[in-house]
């Protein structure tokens, strides 16, 4: 059985958690941050030190190959992404690119071969919270954005991808895409709920995500001053995106395992004294059907049709982001349930409701994913946790379900 190191692994997380570590013990390491480009630094160092072929994508993904026994046989891709939320855990994403880490070192202890090359990647901009949309690497290496439109993305201060990867040092000579067929793809990701935790299991195998939907929102009122106004003649653009947040609130009583979330709001002008004349807001729904998904984006727009009537505002709603829900593929299913069994890990079946890089890998192969537990279903900010020996158990899993996919 392969087995992974424990003890290094251990010692390699902490190495690359001080990468950007905050006082709470969490990690701000935005895209092409300085925290960013020295992990990535790290991360180069080891794959190196493995001896493996390391190159660089012209949008910054990193890749790391082992070859195999047979030069013609499609690669196996293991990995995820070591950007992170703004205050953000330390186990989202970094957890992913450390168990391929130290699943090819294990391979190096134990003289493991196998047939297919193994490349590691670490996608860039996963998270999408410094530039817009998430899942930018794996969304343009399969195709899903040019590279032109990729490199034009800015962030808050207008700094484009293609700058700050310049800036960075990390715009790589490599095409940005496949370059040969691809085997399968897998990934080990922090659940992000509290499933496995309820029911005492270190390990999922993923069969599915949850399809998306982000939409952005802005309302137009008129600015007045907040005392001499009547009541009746005010057109309060805050008080119609409040009845429009509370509405897509309820939109989730309405369907079963729905999800509907309200995360951005801007007010302008922004004063105590003065009636909000414009709202800018986000909405994010989720299902692991399409088709309600498409019904709730027509349901948030009539609700912003309703609540604007009612005070006499305007609306212009935008669809920035749309990714249908994903099946993970049964070859590489089977593969991580034999793996688990063998490794002795309890784990359970289930569909995940966060976005991941495998959703997009799903276009050009096949793909799955491994979840461990989140303690208390926390992620996405510094209280995220997951207990060491889950870590471990889903570390195992993954070595042992990469050695299957390669063999």
């Amino acid at each position: 059985m392969t087995s992974i190191d424990a003890e290094r692994f251990r010692n390699t997380f902490e190495t690359y958690s001080d990468i950007g570590r905050t006082d709470n013990d969490g990690l701000h390491r935005l895209t092409l941050s300085d925290a960013d480009v020295r992990v990535r630094d790290q991360l180069v160092d080891d794959l190196e030190s493995l001896g493996l072929d390391v190159r660089i994508d012209e949008i910054g993904n990193i890749f790391g190959r082992r070859e195999g026994t047979d030069p013609d046989a499609a690669p196996v891709l293991i990995g995820s992404h070591l950007d992170s939320q703004p205050y953000g855990g330390r186990f989202d994403g970094q957890l992913g690119v450390l168990s391929a880490l130290e699943t090819l070192r294990a391979f190096d202890d134990q003289g493991i071969e196998h047939r297919r090359p193994i490349e590691l990647v670490n996608w860039t901009n996963e998270e999408g919270s410094r530039f817009k949309p998430a899942l930018m690497g794996s969304g343009t290496f399969v195709g899903e954005f040019s590279v032109e439109e990729t490199l034009a993305r800015t962030d808050a201060d207008g700094t484009t991808v293609e700058e700050a990867l310049e800036s960075a040092g990390y715009r790589g000579d490599a095409e940005c895409g496949p370059h040969e067929p691809i085997h399968s793809y897998l990934e080990l990701h922090v659940e992000q709920g509290p499933v496995l935790e309820e029911h005492g299991q270190s390990v999922a195998v993923v069969d599915g995500i949850y399809g998306m939907s982000w939409l952005e929102a802005t309302i137009e009122g008129t600015a007045d001053h907040a005392g001499p106004s009547p009541m009746h003649s005010r057109r309060d653009a805050l008080v119609a995106a409040t009845d429009v947040v509370q509405g897509i609130r309820r939109l989730s009583n309405r369907y079963e395992d729905v999800v509907t979330t309200v995360g951005e709001l801007t007010v302008q002008p922004g004063s105590i004294n003065v009636i909000p004349s414009e709202v800018t807001f986000t909405a994010d729904v989720r299902s692991y059907d399409d088709a309600i998904v498409a019904e709730l984006v027509e349901r948030v727009e009539s609700e912003l049709e309703a609540a604007c009537a009612r005070e006499g505002t305007e609306y212009e709603l935008e669809e920035i982001w749309r990714i249908e829900h994903t099946e993970f593929a049964d070859s590489v299913r089977t593969a991580a349930r034999e793996a688990a069994e063998e490794a002795g890990v309890s784990y359970r079946s289930m569909v995940g409701g966060a976005g991941h890089d495998a959703n997009y890998l799903t276009e050009v192969t096949d793909a799955g994913m491994l979840f461990v537990p989140s303690v208390d279903g926390r992620t996405h900010n510094e209280d995220e946790f997951t207990e060491w020996e889950d870590v471990v158990a889903g570390a195992n899993t993954f070595a042992a379900t990469t050695r299957r996919l390669s063999q």
